[in-house]
């Protein structure tokens, strides 16, 4: 039998759910991660198995954990898959000295992954009032919940345009989102939807590139509606959904009310929404 070189260092992180089912906290699924894809030296996405029994609307976030020196560690994940996906797919950064993705970044098909039973967040349809337009904006991983909800046929039917706004730091961790937007205009399931009413605006801010710059500048500029081609934001039928760094999110915030959006909630929709899940 093969030696695992990963186990000397992680053998009490890195198992197979046959070794954790007994062992499973309360309230947790262990499922079995079926593949995982590694971007950047910084990003990563890996999909596993979906419990039956499990629901969720696309946009929301769950517990995402491993068993950590007999512990269980459990951070906040959007859940990148669509709530039609037989599968769960999520997107992580990695953080060399992260509690949890220093060693989630290591996980391989097979191995165990401890998800927390109840759903939740912010970032879903339900919680905008009806509009024309919606504006997806994310940094980094903030692309996360996104990538759940271009998948999925109620957002198409929601809005007439759908626009996925991405900034990262370098071109390669773009990566993920024109995958995930090539994928989804290509799938026959949502591809009708998304081919005429799906936009894709990218930018980068420590890299030559065609658009540079942080998202929020974009916007303050006027070159975000220059580039698209549409008006400034109008509160009478544009739509906002926010998830990145507490920065980005901040002073996206700002700008959207000051354009006179006004911030929703699952209990009271309203013109754009705010996610403020991290994982470390």
């Amino acid at each position: 039998m093969r030696n695992d070189p990963r186990k000397s260092t992680v053998m009490n992180v890195l198992a197979k759910p046959a070794d954790l089912e007994a062992a499973a906290p309360a309230g947790a699924f262990v499922e079995e991660v079926t593949a995982v894809q590694h971007y950047t030296d910084r990003l990563f996405r890996f999909r596993m198995t979906r419990p039956a029994s499990f629901r969720f609307r696309s946009g929301e976030f769950v517990m995402i954990g491993l068993m950590i020196d007999g512990k269980p560690l459990y951070r906040a994940y959007s859940i990148a898959s669509p709530a039609w996906d037989e599968e769960l797919e999520f997107f992580s950064i990695k953080v060399p000295d992260g509690p949890l993705t220093s060693h989630l970044q290591k996980i391989q098909p097979g191995d165990a992954v401890l998800m927390k039973k109840k759903p939740t967040g912010t970032l879903v349809n339900d919680a905008l009032v009806p509009g024309k337009r919606v504006y997806m904006f994310s940094t980094g991983t903030g692309i996360a919940p996104f990538a759940s909800l271009i998948r999925d046929p109620d957002t198409y039917e929601k809005f007439d345009q759908v626009i996925l706004t991405h900034s990262c730091r370098e071109v390669a961790e773009l990566k993920y989102g024109e995958d995930l937007v090539e994928q989804t205009i290509n799938d026959p399931l949502i591809g009708e939807f998304a081919k005429d009413k799906l936009v894709h605006y990218t930018s980068v801010t420590r890299e030559d590139f065609p658009r540079q710059g942080r998202i929020t500048d974009l916007i303050k500029s006027g070159k975000l509606f220059e580039d698209l081609g549409v008006p400034p934001l109008d509160p009478a039928i544009d739509r906002g959904m926010i998830c990145g760094s507490m920065d980005m999110i901040k002073d996206t915030k700002t700008l959207l009310e000051e354009a006179g959006l006004t911030e929703g909630a699952n209990n009271k929709p309203a013109e754009f929404v705010v996610e403020r899940a991290f994982v470390g």
